[in-house]
């Protein structure tokens, strides 16, 4: 019998090349080997969207999963859904939160980090953002699901949903498997500005989904060696983020690209339009693929309805069962 995968991705919009080499990929491969779910995590996103801003949100969902399924995640073998559509998910969170102790949350190590990010303060940050990890542990074992794939820095995520898991089995009856983390090698993509990871927020992202000349003009835009200061002087590869990413679009030159990077054979100009170019030729299908699906009328909205209404199957039966170990009445 199959495994059973959950993962989901904030609506943040079209995706990115970093999105894509760090865990859309892995998605597509997973769907070999698991049963895989994959969910726009809209309610999620309201740990830091409020107020007006909460109207990107569907149009982010709907670019998001255009780039999901363009990709090759395949919603006919994968279910494929928006986590607000199914709303069991919040009853299971409600239940969660009565057995998961708030120092359990307090000691996550990403929890401090997005309070100073977001400028809060332990007294006014909102519960949301203490208690997701609480509504993660929800969506993951909802669908009873055995198996994250994640990255090192998530592992504290899954230990505490392993943690919640366990308490919950130990007061009312074993219920829940304790989900596996699947660590994957989500390398971390530097954007273009050389420093900080690839992020639409900081603006140094290359979209999967611009054009051909749009992915061009990004690609001139990124920082290099900041001490090769003449087309003549010899490049660091090592140092350089273009050198990075030839690694993912022109592996097979690597050796080369090294070579006359560091003679000065080529420059920085030339370096970054050869990455670009292999870019473009290796996302030509996927390009084609999103413009053709964008454009049958409906089809997104069928996806996802479909998808949710197979995820709801499979959460109705377990809050079912989770209300009836908890003596709680089940209409």
């Amino acid at each position: 019998m199959r495994g059973r995968i959950f993962s989901g991705m904030r609506p943040s919009g079209r995706l990115h090349l970093g999105n894509y080499l760090g865990a859309l990929q892995n998605w597509v491969d997973l769907q070999s080997d698991y049963e895989c779910i994959y969910s726009a995590v809209d309610v999620h996103a309201l740990t830091d969207m409020q107020g007006d801003v909460t109207k990107e949100i569907k149009p982010n969902i709907n670019e998001m999963v255009l780039d999901w399924l363009a990709a090759g995640v395949d919603p006919d073998s994968s279910i494929v859904f928006v986590q607000s559509h199914v709303r069991e998910v919040m009853i299971l969170h409600s239940i969660l939160s009565m057995v998961t102790p708030m120092g359990w949350l307090m000691r996550v190590p990403t929890f401090k980090e997005k309070v100073r990010q977001m400028h809060e303060t332990e007294e006014t940050v909102s519960y949301g953002l203490v208690g997701y990890p609480v509504l993660m542990t929800s969506d993951i074992i909802l669908y009873k699901a055995d198996t994250v794939p994640v990255g090192e820095d998530q592992l504290p995520h899954i230990e505490l949903a392993r943690e919640i898991v366990r308490r919950f089995n130990n007061l009312y009856g074993e219920t829940f498997p304790e989900p596996q983390a699947k660590v994957t090698n989500n390398p971390v993509i530097l954007g273009l500005d050389g420093k900080n990871k690839m992020s639409k927020s900081l603006q140094n992202h290359v979209e999967l989904a611009y054009s051909e000349e749009e992915t061009i003009a990004r690609i001139r835009t990124a920082f290099t060696d900041p001490e090769r200061l003449k087309r003549s002087d010899p490049g660091r590869p090592e140092i350089c983020n273009i050198y990075t990413l030839q690694k993912y679009f022109n592996s097979d030159k690597l050796d080369e690209i090294y070579r006359r990077c560091t003679s000065a054979d080529i420059g920085c100009v030339e370096d970054k339009q050869m990455l670009a170019d292999s870019i473009n030729e290796k996302l030509a299908d996927f390009r084609e693929r999103r413009r053709e699906l964008a454009d049958r009328t409906d089809y997104l909205e069928q996806v996802l309805g479909d998808g949710a209404a197979k995820a709801r199957l499979i959460a109705q039966e377990t809050l079912s069962e989770v209300l009836d170990r908890m003596n709680l009445s089940v209409r």
